[in-house]
C-alpha cells in the first residue's frame, strides 16, 4: 500500500499540560487533495494546521510528510506553502518582492527569480502589477499575491488558514473559485482551515468536521451534507430541520418517533434501542407541500409563522412537531410561488428516507 502524503498518527497537543486541544489525532491526506479542516473556534482545527506548518509543536504522537518524520524539522524545511487569513504581506515591498521574498531567502539564481515571479503572478492573474505596493491593492488582490507568494517556490503542500474570511461577500465568492482553480491545474496538495461551511462543501475533495479536539466524520461534501452521521455534524452543515423525539420502534432499515405529538418514520442511524430518545435531522428542501398521502411516508400538518423572500427560493418558517422552527424550503421556479400567508396551516410531507434518527443532544 503506497504511502498517505501527510499522516497524523495519534497526534496530541497541550498547552497547559492538562487540557487537550487536539486529542489523539489520526489523519490521512493523500496526494494532490483539497482537504478542508471544519470546525467552529476552538475546535482544534487551526492547532491542526500550525502542528503540520511547524509553528506549534505536538505533545504527543508523529506527523510525516512525503513518508518522512517532520515533528523536529524547523518550518523553512518542510517545504510548505502558507497563506494567512492577514495576507501578512511586507507593506514596503513591491508585489515582486513579496513573492520573490521565499525564492531570495533560498538563494535561487537571479533569473530563476525574474521568470518564476512573472509565472506566478501571470497564473493569479496579477500580470501587470509586479510594482505595485500592497497597499495600492484590493483585499482580493492582495489575498491573490500571498497565494502567488506560496506557490511561487513550488511546495510540496500549501496550507491556508482562512484565507477568505477578511474578505467581503463578493470577494469570497470570487477567490473560493479562484483557489479551487488554482488547486485543479496546479495539482497541488492543500489543507485548508475554515468556519464558513459554504467554503468547505464548495472547494473540497474531502471534509474533516473538527468537534472538541476531535474529527467527528470525515467525508466528501456531498457525503457530509446528505448522510451526516451525527447531530452536530447535522445541525453544522447546512440548514436542518431538528426534531427531537422518543424511538417507539426500531427496525434495521426503518424507526418510529414520536415527536411533539406526530409519528415520524425515519432512517436509524445513531440510534441504540427502542425507548430512547434521539435527535431527527430532516433538510428543509426535502419538505414539500400538500404531498399525495400515499407518496409519502410523513405527512403533518404545519402553521406558517413567517415567511422570507430570498429570491431563488422562500424560506417558510412553521410549527410542526413540537417546534416553531420547522423550517421549508420551497424553490422559485417559473410559476412561481404558491400563495401562502402567515398563521395558515399547511400540509407537508417528507420521505422516511430523508429524515436521519441520529444522537440525542438537548
Amino acid at each position: 500500500m503506497p504511502q498517505p502524503f501527510v499522516r497524523f498518527a495519534q497526534v496530541q497537543k497541550t498547552y497547559d499540560g492538562e487540557s487537550l486541544v487536539v486529542k489523539d489525532l489520526n489523519l490521512d491526506i493523500e496526494q494532490g487533495e483539497f482537504l478542508t479542516l471544519l470546525g467552529p473556534s476552538g475546535s482544534g482545527k487551526t492547532t491542526t494546521l500550525m502542528m503540520l506548518a511547524g509553528f506549534e509543536t505536538a505533545t504527543h504522537g508523529e506527523i510525516y510528510l512525503d513518508g518522512q518524520p517532520i515533528n523536529r524539522l524547523a518550518p523553512e524545511k518542510r517545504n510548505i506553502g502558507m497563506v494567512f487569513q492577514s495576507y501578512a504581506l511586507f507593506p514596503h515591498m513591491t508585489v515582486e518582492e513579496n513573492i520573490a521574498f521565499s525564492l531570495k531567502v533560498r538563494r535561487r539564481p537571479a533569473e530563476e527569480i525574474k521568470q518564476k515571479v512573472a509565472h506566478a503572478l501571470d497564473t493569479v492573474g496579477l500580470k501587470g502589477f509586479g510594482q505595485r505596493r500592497p497597499n495600492q491593492l484590493s483585499g482580493g488582490q492582495q489575498q491573490r499575491v500571498a497565494v502567488a507568494r506560496a506557490l511561487v517556490f513550488e511546495p510540496k503542500l500549501v496550507l491556508m488558514d482562512e484565507p477568505l474570511s477578511a474578505l467581503d461577500k463578493q470577494l469570497r465568492e470570487q477567490m473560493k473559485f479562484e483557489i479551487k482553480r488554482l488547486h485543479r491545474e496546479l495539482g497541488i496538495t492543500v489543507v485548508y482551515v475554515t468556519h464558513d461551511q459554504s467554503e468547505a462543501l464548495t472547494m473540497s475533495d474531502r471534509v474533516a468536521v473538527f468537534q472538541d479536539g476531535r474529527i467527528i466524520q470525515l467525508d466528501t461534501p456531498v457525503d457530509l451534507y446528505e448522510r451526516p452521521g451525527n447531530a452536530f455534524v447535522a445541525r453544522f452543515i447546512g440548514e436542518n430541520n431538528r426534531l427531537v423525539g422518543d424511538v417507539k420502534s426500531l427496525g434495521s432499515n426503518e424507526c418510529v418517533v414520536e415527536c411533539g405529538g406526530e409519528i415520524i418514520r425515519a432512517l436509524p442511524v445513531n440510534v441504540q434501542r427502542s425507548g430512547n430518545r434521539t435527535t431527527l435531522s430532516l433538510r428543509p428542501e426535502r419538505v414539500v407541500l400538500d404531498p399525495p398521502q400515499t407518496t409519502h411516508d410523513n405527512v403533518v400538518e404545519a402553521r406558517i409563522e413567517e415567511l422570507v423572500y430570498l429570491g431563488d427560493h422562500l424560506r417558510v418558517r412553521t410549527t410542526a412537531c413540537g417546534t416553531d422552527s420547522f423550517i421549508i424550503k420551497l424553490p422559485n421556479t417559473a410559476s412561481g410561488y404558491p400563495q401562502l400567508r402567515e398563521q395558515q396551516v399547511i400540509r407537508v410531507g417528507w420521505q422516511a428516507a430523508d429524515c436521519r434518527a441520529l444522537d440525542y443532544v438537548q
